[in-house]
């Protein structure tokens, strides 16, 4: 390995210096090797939305020259995962990653390798901080602030330290300065929904006047950090936060319903007035109607959202796409059919899914990607089981991973393999059935009629659902 890299970095000089004075534009080299490929490709994006694919080769490695390169963050992904990085001209990066513990295992190596370095730790230590933040939301909010802005000022320190030591450009230091200033700004956005939970949000006025003073400072039209994590997660959580006025304007004192219609017209209403950037405004607008499609069941309350988005997005493919998301919502309505697709099963074989279903059942759509939601997942699912023997319940895996690490994916997590199954054809089951980013539910009857196609895992809901495809005449139960 340190002789492959070894090899590649004495070429990548070669190619720099001999192009240096010949090529047109900047540039710079990105590549690198994947141990346990989930599929054989990567695509890189930038920030103005160009996305190319780049195939491994049979040693699962690949080089890709960045031609006229516009310096800042791009994005690579791989079998559904994700990390961002910065390129700026004459890098040549490098990385190795395993993809059985991806960000953990991410080095990079080369011209441009130490910056990006600072950025994958930073980014871990973000993702420890997230984690502890369902216990740091519940301080009282004097307590928060204080706490917040410690770290904030341990992490300006870290930048300055770092930036004394090695030579950083300008570039650098205003990305990460921004990652840390957003990432402080949005736990301050996310704190009232902890803090108060949906039962007491409409005590968000009480919380002191300077705790939203930082709100001076923010630029919502930022491109250069729209393909940042923390950046985009502040928009979202602002646009949250600030529609909550709206909502609690008319006396409203009942629990927080964030599938509000008004709530989330009001979201629409606030990012398509303050936002000036087209791209970042399109982008919003999306996934915000995005999350209030997969996530109800009222269709009214949906065709007023979407015709609410549609006057206010510009971009067309954003539009076909959420036309489409809709529709098939729209036919995953208790009632109806659920649409039939191509399976594999464990042994490889390609099989329709209706050819399985002969009882009740309820259908479990899965993510590698979320390791350990599914492994909760399948926990609860055995417990159901074990509850109500005369339901079948399989679970359908829908990343874009070939046969073999799939097969792995299921014995290293010891999954039952006779109840594992995945889509022969991801991308059109995550449209046609309307998959979030980590799972989706369904159940239904033995003629494939659903019975709920938003449930919760871990609901009652989930429980009244299966008892009543489980008693007897449950087919009448369903008409």
């Amino acid at each position: 390995m340190k002789l492959y890299f070894y090899t590649l970095l004495t070429t990548l000089l070669f190619m720099s210096c001999k192009n240096s004075s010949s090529s047109k534009g900047d540039y710079a080299y990105f590549g690198g090797e994947i141990i346990n490929p989930n599929n054989n490709y990567v695509t890189i994006n930038n920030t103005l939305g160009n996305k190319d694919t780049i195939y491994l080769n049979k040693n699962n490695r690949f080089l890709y020259k960045v031609e006229n390169l516009v310096p800042g963050l791009y994005s690579f992904t791989h079998g559904g995962e994700y990390q961002t990085i910065l390129l700026e001209p004459n890098d040549s990066l490098l990385f190795r990653l395993n993809t059985n513990d991806f960000d953990e295992s991410l080095v990079y190596t080369g011209i441009g390798s130490k910056k990006n370095n600072y950025l994958i730790k930073s980014f871990l230590s973000d993702e420890i901080e997230n984690k502890e933040f369902m216990q740091t939301s519940h301080l009282e909010p004097e307590v928060f602030m204080k706490h917040m802005n410690k770290l904030r000022k341990r992490k300006l320190e870290h930048l300055d330290q770092f930036s004394s030591n090695k030579p950083t450009s300008d570039l650098f230091k205003s990305i990460v300065k921004s990652s840390i200033d957003y990432n402080h700004y949005a736990y301050h956005e996310m704190y009232p929904f902890g803090y108060y939970g949906n039962h007491k949000l409409i005590h968000i006025k009480d919380l002191p006047e300077e705790f939203y003073e930082y709100r001076k400072a923010i630029n919502l039209n930022d491109e250069q950090l729209s393909e940042l994590y923390v950046y985009n997660r502040f928009l979202f959580w602002h646009f949250n936060n600030m529609a909550l006025k709206q909502y609690y304007k008319n006396g409203n004192h009942g629990v927080f319903n964030r599938m509000a219609l008004n709530y989330n017209t009001e979201k629409l209403r606030l990012i398509d007035s303050s936002i000036t950037s087209e791209k970042i405004k399109n982008y919003l607008l999306k996934h915000v109607t995005k999350d209030f499609v997969l996530n109800t069941d009222n269709r009214d309350a949906t065709n007023q959202i979407i015709n609410y988005y549609f006057e206010k997005s510009t971009d067309s493919k954003d539009k076909a796409y959420l036309k489409d998301l809709v529709k098939s919502a729209n036919k995953l309505t208790p009632g109806n059919i659920l649409p039939d697709a191509s399976i594999i099963n464990y042994n490889g074989n390609t099989l329709k899914l209706s050819s399985i279903i002969d009882a009740p059942t309820v259908i479990y759509c899965w993510s590698t990607n979320f390791k350990m939601h599914s492994r909760n997942s399948h926990f609860k699912i055995k417990e159901l089981k074990a509850k109500f023997p005369e339901v079948n319940f399989i679970a359908i895996n829908f990343n874009d991973n070939d046969l073999h690490y799939w097969k792995k994916t299921v014995r290293s997590l010891k999954y039952t393999p006779k109840n594992e199954y995945m889509f022969s054809n991801p991308s059109k089951a995550i449209e046609k059935y309307v998959i979030t980013f980590s799972h989706k539910i369904f159940v239904i009857d033995e003629q494939m009629k659903i019975v709920n196609s938003n449930v919760g895992l871990y609901s009652e809901e989930m429980i009244k659902c299966l008892k009543k495809v489980s008693s007897p005449n449950s087919s009448s139960n369903t008409k």
